[in-house]
């Protein structure tokens, strides 16, 4: 065991903080999806869209559009706002956690990147991938082999994908994050290169540092530290950092990361991975304003607040993820994953923690 294993706590409060961190990954998925498309429900708009709804602050979700002044929320608004959830809604950015589950304890922890793609064929329908993750789904049924079913006809290596693949090997290395970056990145190969699969390792140990962290900042510290340190992740990263540190509002901080990532699109790894850690420093290991700061700072905001929700859930615990956010999912996770469609929030934490517990 690594010295920062020693903290683990193995029993009651290592539950509590796996079924925190699916809780906070499915809520803050949730509460991003119906304003997923960067594009054109940037930050600003999103903030319109919550005054005129007399929603801000935002502590809980989305409220239904009342006019036609906005563009259309996404289609599945009607099952993903307040008042109208009963269980998630089916989104990879759950699929993925479930998958990862599935792989690890199918092939334990010494599964290879070749295993990951025949999982996927497997349990995946090639509809519901996207951009990396369906470049190489269509290159693995084609024959292509890892890496090269990341490198072929695929414009989206540097994406966010990979990143929202993580949180599985952060929840099953608690107080591991070098471990839980290794295998985040032996997944991640599969569909990414460079700063998609930096993205991925840097998600996976800030979920696996939030374990044993004191504070939001020290386990961010501490992610960074697996990742080249001149990567251009790591750089945006330590800018967010400065940027609080220094003391500017929330706001500003964003503008000023958003003018530094111009140009990299609204689903790279590198302007979403600003928006995740501005939402967690700023939210200071609040679970509600860390979701909801991370889901009104724009950009992939389902992914990001998946993630943030799923940090955020692992540092405060299931026991005090507010209740607006988890009694509305009904303990129920619709997943387009074959053999996991309904399945329990409850019973993927507890299958989480048998595996978390295997090395502890």
């Amino acid at each position: 065991m690594t010295a920062v294993d020693t903290a683990v706590d193995t029993g009651p409060a290592l539950a509590d903080r796996i079924l925190g961190g699916w809780l906070g990954r499915i809520a803050g998925n949730m509460l991003g999806k119906p304003v997923e498309q960067g594009d054109v429900w940037t930050r600003d708009r999103i903030d319109r869209y919550l005054r005129a709804a007399d929603a801000l602050p935002l502590t809980d979700y989305l409220p239904e559009p009342a006019g036609d002044d906005d563009p259309p929320l996404r289609p599945e608004w009607r099952s993903c706002v307040r008042g109208r959830i009963h269980g998630s809604c089916r989104d990879d950015d759950v699929d993925y956690a479930i998958l990862g589950l599935d792989l690890l304890e199918t092939h334990g922890f010494g599964f290879i990147t070749e295993q990951v793609g025949e999982l996927w064929l497997r349990r995946l329908p090639y509809l519901q991938t996207f951009t990396a993750e369906r470049a190489a789904y269509r290159n693995l049924a084609n024959g292509l082999k890892p890496p090269l079913t990341a490198t072929y006809d695929n414009p989206y290596q540097e994406w966010i994908g990979a990143l929202i693949r993580a949180d599985i090997h952060g929840w099953t290395s608690p107080g591991d994050p070098r471990r839980a970056a290794l295998l985040a990145r032996r997944d991640a190969v599969l569909s990414h290169t460079g700063k998609g699969v930096y993205g991925a390792m840097w998600a996976a140990a800030l979920i696996a540092a939030a374990f044993t962290a004191p504070t939001v900042r020290a386990a961010v510290d501490t992610a960074l530290t697996v990742i080249p340190a001149g990567s251009r992740l790591a750089r945006t990263v330590r800018r967010a950092l400065a940027l609080h540190e220094a003391g500017l509002p929330w706001e500003d901080a964003l503008d000023t990361l958003a003018e530094e990532t111009a140009g990299l699109g609204w689903i790279h790894t590198v302007p979403n991975a600003a928006v995740i850690t501005s939402g967690l420093l700023y939210g200071g290991g609040d679970f509600t304003r860390t979701i909801a700061l991370t889901v009104r700072g724009g950009l992939d905001t389902d992914s990001n607040g998946a993630t943030a929700g799923s940090v955020a859930g692992v540092m405060t615990g299931a026991a005090s993820v507010p209740a607006q956010w988890k009694d509305p999912l009904e303990d129920t996770v619709r997943s387009a994953v074959f053999g996991f469609d309904g399945v329990s929030i409850g019973e993927l934490a507890e299958r989480t923690l048998c595996l978390a517990r295997l090395d502890a």
